[in-house]
């Protein structure tokens, strides 16, 4: 099954508020603009145990989504612009892992999912499966990037 960038190399990210997704998306970003391919970011909402209503839910998906498109523009909206790249902002709701694995199971078009690893303490708990015993079963390589890469060190990388 195709994606949204049809032929293009995508290089999904799965982001939150942290600092070393902003850094995984700042790389991505990069990464794109050189090799000509897409960047999707996914938000992962997970289930509140006091939600009983689906409209609860889906105003709380909102608002993920409008978070995530601000940070978004903030990180890298330079970089977007002046690559031509647009990024497709995935909002889903669910368990943050199974939701990354349905994905990427339905999409021939990643190229690769990009992960921020914490620059210190444990990495985060999407690092730390991805790269523990579910390591070899993804369809595409995991790109791990350390979260306290400077922007010198991105561009370089990149």
């Amino acid at each position: 099954m195709s994606g949204a960038s049809g032929d293009r190399r995508t290089y999904l990210v799965v982001i939150d508020d942290s600092d070393e997704a902003r850094v995984a998306l700042h790389f991505a970003a990069r990464r794109a603009a050189k090799t000509g391919g897409a960047v999707e970011v996914l938000a992962v909402v997970e289930p509140q145990d006091f939600v009983q209503w689906g409209g609860v839910q889906a105003a709380i998906e909102e608002e993920q989504r409008l978070r995530i498109e601000a940070s978004v523009a903030s990180s890298v909206g330079e970089i977007m612009d002046a690559a031509g790249i647009k990024p497709t902002i995935v909002v889903r709701p669910g368990e943050p892992v199974p939701v990354v694995r349905s994905l990427i199971g339905t999409r021939q078009d990643i190229a690769a999912l990009v992960l921020g690893a914490a620059s210190s303490g444990n990495p985060g708990p999407m690092v730390a499966h991805f790269t523990g015993n579910d390591a070899g079963k993804l369809p595409c390589p995991v790109m791990i990037i350390p979260g306290g890469l400077s922007k010198e060190d991105l561009e370089r990388l990149s």
